[in-house]
């Protein structure tokens, strides 16, 4: 027990410290100022994602319209 604890436990506290933040409503807050902060240096940048991740998201938006398309046929 005590060699998990060194090894281990040691990896899974700061997850489960993260993971906490979710159950109370200052860790909510904190959360999405963090997301907020994130959001607008994006928006400062030139170029928010790479070339490969712009050509997934652009494809899969592409898929989920032409399925939605599709159910309004049904």
């Amino acid at each position: 027990i005590i060699a998990f604890e060194f090894t281990i436990g040691k990896r899974i506290d700061p997850i489960v410290e993260n993971l906490n933040k979710f159950t109370d409503e200052q860790g909510r807050k904190e959360l999405i100022n963090k997301l907020r902060k994130e959001m607008r240096k994006g928006l400062e940048k030139e170029h928010m994602l790479k070339e490969e991740d712009r050509v997934l998201i652009y494809s899969f938006i592409n898929k989920l319209i032409t399925e939605i398309n599709g159910a309004k046929e049904n």
